[in-house]
């Protein structure tokens, strides 16, 4: 049996899946994510603030496109955790 957690902002600013355009995202759709593994990055005045799971499941979905901006308690990711 599964449930979801979902992966929240803790602020605002803008959010990319990856450090930086040329390099790919820290997380895809399917990976599996340990607490503590960093999803994505959110920028707020030039200072970037890692993202991390604070739960361990299978990425299932990201709720924000990468470059967009994002808002204190706004889903992030969408992680399926298997209960067992």
């Amino acid at each position: 049996m599964s449930s979801t957690h979902e992966i929240l902002s803790p602020l605002p600013g803008t959010f990319y899946r990856s450090p930086s355009p040329d390099t790919p995202p820290y997380k895809a759709e399917g990976d599996m994510v340990a607490v503590g593994d960093t999803i994505g990055l959110v920028e707020v005045m030039k200072q970037f603030n890692e993202i991390t799971a604070d739960a361990a499941g299978t990425l299932i979905s990201f709720a924000v496109p990468s470059g967009e901006p994002v808002d204190p308690g706004q889903v992030l990711a969408v992680l399926a955790l298997t209960c067992g």
